[in-house]
């Protein structure tokens, strides 16, 4: 390649695209605005309009056409005024939400109910309304779905009909994702709760005391582990670690009246015994009465139920597991402080934290600027470069980028996505494993 090839700026595109809006679901992460501003700025390059969608899917699945979506409150100009120094910015530009449009259809049969395809052809007809040519989705899990059910609730409309092609942008500091190996944000994330570990590891030195700290991480352990392994921790658990002597099942209410359900549940006596297991071997063989140790909140979907009783789901039909009425650190903590007494006859003071609110929002270090920038232009490259629609922005190796198809991550009989747990045995695993406080079982 010659040097003023390498130079070059990106030619334009012809592309029958014209307008394009962007749209951010789900929770905060660190370098939503690098994905949203790069990928907003490519499209202008090539003159394509971008619209903002303010919070998620909310105005979109409550459009009325005789209440047009209004600039300002419902939609925003993203244009080269308003992305000024944005890329590096923390929280989201354009706001998000939960709205899931998606949640009536939970099986490929229901895309020919109209009653439960009704609150995605509001999103259509909003975006129609709009003048929208293509759709980029940002989001975790539940928003890859609802972009997948978007797609295919389109499939089914009259010959003739517009068609507004969607890829998504994956989307979670818990890096459960299939499809990519690190989601932007991550690593800002594992950061910040790092050092907060750190901070409490000086503080429970100071007082020969623990604590224990519940990260984010609704299903798997990649933010418990990866916050752990940087911040010192003496242990980490999370569900992937709920395995042998950890586990045990119960007989619970089922969701009919008068049934019950056979659940998968920690044994928790045994996790419990396991706590205490690190805070002698720190004692008698290292001489340390202090530190810290992390789980993940998806243990909570894992205690018996007499602890989660009453404790409603949100609209993706996960446990509310942020509500004040369960939190699994605080319960693991008076726990293991009564089996430490029980033990040894002494007590032990034993603090409950919640780390996780605070890093989504996070500003945002390089490498997830770089990584949440080249997603952006991804977006672009798929729908304009390449013409693509239902696939998933992803990178590998030196953040080269691929494109994976919405079939690939949707099971296309469940429509629900896999998670990526942390593979037992896997060397990330391990590092964790070998990082910690010893302690023979």
């Amino acid at each position: 390649m010659s040097s003023s090839a390498a130079l070059s700026s990106p030619p334009r595109v012809d592309t029958p695209i014209r307008k394009v809006a962007i749209l951010f679901a789900g929770g905060p992460a660190p370098a939503a605005n690098a994905v949203i501003s790069t990928a907003a700025a490519s499209f202008l390059r090539n003159d394509i309009q971008v619209l903002g969608i303010l919070y998620g899917y909310s105005n979109l699945e409550n459009f009325d056409p005789d209440q047009p979506l209004r600039e300002g409150e419902h939609f925003v100009q993203l244009d080269a005024q308003f992305l000024r120094r944005t890329r590096n910015t923390q929280g989201v530009m354009i706001g998000t939400s939960r709205a899931n449009p998606g949640r009536l259809i939970q099986h490929p049969d229901h895309f020919d109910d109209p009653q439960r395809t009704e609150p995605l052809r509001r999103v259509y007809d909003g975006l129609c309304s709009l003048g929208v040519d293509a759709l980029v989705s940002i989001g975790g899990d539940d928003t890859l779905k609802t972009a997948n059910k978007f797609k295919r609730f389109q499939e089914r409309l009259p010959e003739g009909a517009k068609r507004i092609p969607v890829v998504h942008v994956p989307k979670t500091i818990d890096n459960d994702y299939h499809g990519i190996d690190f989601t932007f944000g991550y690593f800002t994330a594992v950061e910040f709760l790092a050092s907060e570990i750190r901070n409490l590891i000086y503080d429970a030195e100071a007082n020969r005391s623990y604590f224990i700290v519940e990260t984010m991480g609704r299903s798997a352990g990649w933010l418990a582990y990866g916050a752990a392994i940087a911040g010192e921790a003496s242990l980490v658990i999370s569900v992937e670690d709920i395995t042998g002597k950890y586990e045990t099942t119960e007989e619970a209410p089922g969701p009919e009246e008068g049934t019950t359900v056979t659940r998968r549940i920690m044994h928790l006596e045994n996790v419990v015994k396991r706590l205490v297991a690190t805070i002698r071997v720190r004692e008698d063989r290292e001489n340390k009465h202090f530190g810290v140790i992390v789980v993940a909140e998806g243990l909570t979907e894992l205690l018996p139920y007499e602890y989660i009783k009453g404790i409603g789901r949100d609209a993706h039909g996960h446990l509310r597991i942020s509500s004040s009425d369960v939190n699994v650190g605080r319960i693991l903590a008076t726990l293991a402080a009564e089996e430490y007494q029980r033990q040894t006859g002494r007590k032990k003071r034993i603090n409950a934290v919640q780390l996780g609110y605070e890093s989504r929002c996070a500003k945002p270090h390089a490498f997830d600027v770089m990584l949440g920038s080249q997603l952006g232009v991804g977006a672009y490259r798929a729908l304009v470069e390449e013409g693509r629609d239902g696939v998933m922005i992803s990178v590998v190796g030196q953040l080269e980028l691929i494109y994976v198809p919405f079939e690939e991550l949707v099971d296309p009989r469940t429509l629900v996505t896999r998670v990526r747990y942390i593979e037992p045995q896997s060397d990330f695993h391990r590092l964790a494993r070998f990082l910690e406080t010893h302690v023979n079982e």
